[in-house]
């Protein structure tokens, strides 16, 4: 039996990348980069080169269950519904009471459905070092993305360089967590050379993060142990509606990783992005000569310069002297916003929803 496996998180709502993203078809399902593949396929397929497909598990919403079944060609049964949201240690405390069921012995990788590896091979491989390395030790092991810019919007890992990890290089005890400090915070953390993105990528065994739910989040893993004969069963979803009822909404970083001192963080740099604006989506995607970024649709442009179109199709658009912005047409719904009043968007979000209730949510 391979003891290899990955529990895909896929259950957010990809608010920042409004309209695209909606209720009804978050962002990891959407072909956002315009690759021919959504965000949540390239992921699986990332990982079926590391571990076999039966071992792949995806947690997402109930409502989106079936579009995770259709866009991955998946087993329904690996793929683990939600009742409602509530942050990511309650979906990996689902996810890895879900595998201790079929496989007491696994060492599992852990990932967010929709963040964007440019070196895929390279990532390939060192995930695999990571599987081997937390195999053989009692360690909850993060990848740190070497910053090449003081980004206020990611969290940060601090690398304790007077603990390397021998027979695996870039391998360090994690000193710190740091939460999107704010820009001359950041100065300081690139200037150290000790300070790494926080990927949101984790990887560990079964029984390591078992003991650390068993002792930072108790009643949380109370919750889910007394119902643990009844993952894999007819009876699995009952029990996961009355147990998420009672789950505080709590990330995994805040209720374990900042807590226990067995922390390790694989130092890299694998072309990653978490894709969580439409400013990081503009970075990673090819631009024109005038730096405008077109994702899609039929676009006259004239004299605009570094701006993000992304038009629905059906229409032609003729767009006239824009610079630095965001354009999205998506059917019912027309977004024009300055890059600089990008973090706003929620807002923006908040105040449809106040006069509209949720009809373009």
């Amino acid at each position: 039996m391979d003891n290899r496996y990955v529990i895909i998180m896929a259950g957010g709502v990809g608010s920042r990348f409004w309209p695209l993203s909606r209720r009804g078809k978050p962002k990891q399902f959407i072909d956002i980069l315009g690759t021919g593949e959504t965000l949540i396929q390239q992921t699986f397929r990332r990982f079926k080169t590391i571990v076999p497909e039966k071992n792949i598990f995806i947690v997402t919403s109930a409502e989106h269950k079936e579009m995770a079944v259709e866009q991955l060609n998946i087993d329904p049964s690996n793929v683990l519904a939600e009742p409602f949201r509530r942050n990511t240690a309650p979906c990996l405390a689902y996810g890895t009471f879900r595998i201790l069921k079929e496989n007491p012995d696994a060492v599992i990788a852990v990932t967010p459905a929709d963040h964007l590896i440019l070196k895929e091979d390279k990532f390939c491989k060192l995930v695999k070092e990571c599987l081997d390395f937390v195999k053989k030790n009692d360690a909850l092991l993060t990848l740190g993305i070497k910053p090449d810019r003081p980004e206020t919007g990611y969290g940060y890992i601090q690398a304790d360089r007077k603990k390397p990890v021998s027979e695996y290089e870039n391998l360090l005890k994690v000193k710190t967590f740091t939460e999107k400090p704010d820009v001359e915070l950041a100065k300081k953390f690139i200037q150290s050379g000790d300070f790494y993105w926080n990927s949101g990528i984790f990887i560990w065994n079964i029984k390591t993060i078992m003991a650390a739910f068993e002792k930072y989040l108790p009643d949380m893993f109370s919750a889910f142990e007394e119902g643990k004969k009844l993952f894999g069963t007819k009876e699995e979803m009952s029990f996961i509606g009355r147990t998420y009822t009672e789950c505080r909404s709590i990330s995994i970083d805040y209720g374990i990783m900042e807590k226990a001192n067995n922390v390790y963080v694989m130092c890299t740099d694998i072309g990653w992005s978490d894709l969580g604006t439409w400013s990081s989506l503009y970075e990673h995607s090819s631009a024109d000569s005038k730096g405008n970024c077109i994702v899609g649709g039929n676009l006259f442009s004239y004299g605009n310069k570094g701006t993000v179109f992304n038009l629905s199709g059906g229409k032609v658009a003729v767009i006239q002297g824009l610079k630095d912005y965001i354009v999205v047409d998506s059917d019912d719904v027309l977004l024009v916003v300055s890059k600089s009043e990008e973090q706003n968007i929620k807002n923006y979000l908040e105040d449809v929803k106040k006069e509209t209730k949720e009809k373009y949510l």
